[in-house]
């Protein structure tokens, strides 16, 4: 059996263990396809190979080594882009492993080399005081204005990435009861973030100001189909944070995408006025429920009228979850009979979805209760 040559195994390396096997996404194989690169020039430059003459065996531990140690001196990249690299390589010669097992031990030598520490500076942010002036620098009685202002509020809030910014489509967001935004961000993770009712109020006059569609975007150029304005935006909203405010701490554009204001005051003040607010009604109504006794078929007709009827946006198999949980409860506080066994029973089966549909799902629950039994109390 002829083994395979360093040229095809590069090759299948990226079409078919990134593409179709990991399914990795364009910034990662972008990349991988950068790291290579750069070592197929290290690699010319050293050896005086070139790629189609290069063998696995040219690529050993030593080399590898220098070539990161290249990266570092020559091109001044920082341990963080180093170890990212190094990243790459692993990835190859972990796949060569496997392909080819003769070359085990020569990949096992790579697969050892450590990625390097580095200092990790704390993440600055924004306070309170910043984010109200740097609201303030925009002009509410323009287009433009507004868009900014809300673009900024939502930022500063939500804590999105500025490419999660400038892709956010009008179904991303949901308003009126439980408001978020979601988003697909880094590693293709889905993210749902709630909205306060300042930014929920301003987000939706906004929308309503622009009479908007589900696939268009929420933040827009006056010419809605400019191509340019996903860049025009990202660079602007860089040079506009960066520029109009005295931050406080080393504040850079990087670590503006991936930090958010968070005042502990604030947070708790604002929680301890919502359980003050909230807490009584909430025991009261816990309480009726407890008290309130359902039929059988009562329980069954709200079962089919959530469900089949489609009053909770929760998926029809969940209807079979919920009766069992119903009539038969893991726990003796929620025996059937009661609208809180019921309510029980719901949530309970709504944990089997994902964490947005819960979210939803979970949000229009207690809303369909209170409709449906409101007569009865």
């Amino acid at each position: 059996m002829i083994a395979a040559s360093f040229p095809s195994l590069l090759q299948s390396f990226f079409t078919d263990r990134l593409l179709r096997q990991r399914q990795a996404s364009p910034h990662t194989i972008a990349g991988y396809r950068d790291c290579f690169r750069l070592l197929l020039q290290f690699a010319k430059e050293r050896l005086g190979k070139m790629p189609s003459q290069l063998r696995i065996e040219d690529l050993d531990a030593p080399f590898i080594g220098l070539f990161l140690d290249n990266l570092e001196r020559t091109r001044k990249n920082s341990a963080r882009t180093r170890n990212a690299r190094l990243g790459a390589v692993h990835s190859f010669f972990r796949y060569v492993a496997l392909e080819e097992p003769a070359h085990a031990l020569h990949c096992q030598r790579i697969l050892a080399i450590p990625n390097k520490r580095f200092e990790r500076r704390p993440i600055e942010f924004l306070s309170r005081e910043e984010v109200d002036a740097l609201l303030a620098v925009t002009n509410p009685s323009t287009w433009i204005g507004r868009r900014d202002r809300t673009l900024l509020l939502v930022a500063a809030q939500t804590g999105l990435r500025v490419s999660e910014l400038t892709r956010l489509n009008c179904r991303d967001v949901v308003l009126g009861t439980g408001a978020h935004v979601r988003c697909l961000g880094k590693g293709r993770k889905q993210r749902c973030t709630p909205l306060l009712p300042e930014t929920a109020r301003m987000l939706n006059a906004w929308l309503r100001e622009r009479q908007v569609r589900p696939e268009d975007p929420v933040f827009t150029s006056i010419r809605v189909h400019d191509k340019s304005m996903r860049l025009a935006m990202t660079c602007g909203y860089r040079v506009f944070v960066c520029s109009n405010m005295p931050f406080a701490g080393d504040f850079t554009p990087v670590l503006a995408k991936h930090s958010k204001s968070f005042s502990l005051i604030d947070c708790i003040s604002v929680g301890v006025d919502r359980m003050q607010r909230n807490f009584e009604p909430m025991r009261k109504q816990v309480e009726t429920w407890q008290k309130s006794e359902l039929t059988d078929v009562t329980a069954k007709v709200v079962i089919y009228e959530a469900f089949v009827e489609g009053r909770l946006e929760a998926p029809k198999h969940l209807a079979r979850t919920v009766h069992d949980l119903y009539f038969e409860p893991k726990y003796k506080e929620f025996r059937p009979g009661t609208i809180w066994s019921l309510s029980n029973a719901f949530t309970s089966a709504f944990k089997e979805l994902e964490p947005i549909p819960q979210f939803k799902a979970t949000a229009k629950l207690g809303e369909f209760l209170e409709a449906r039994f409101s007569q009865s109390f």
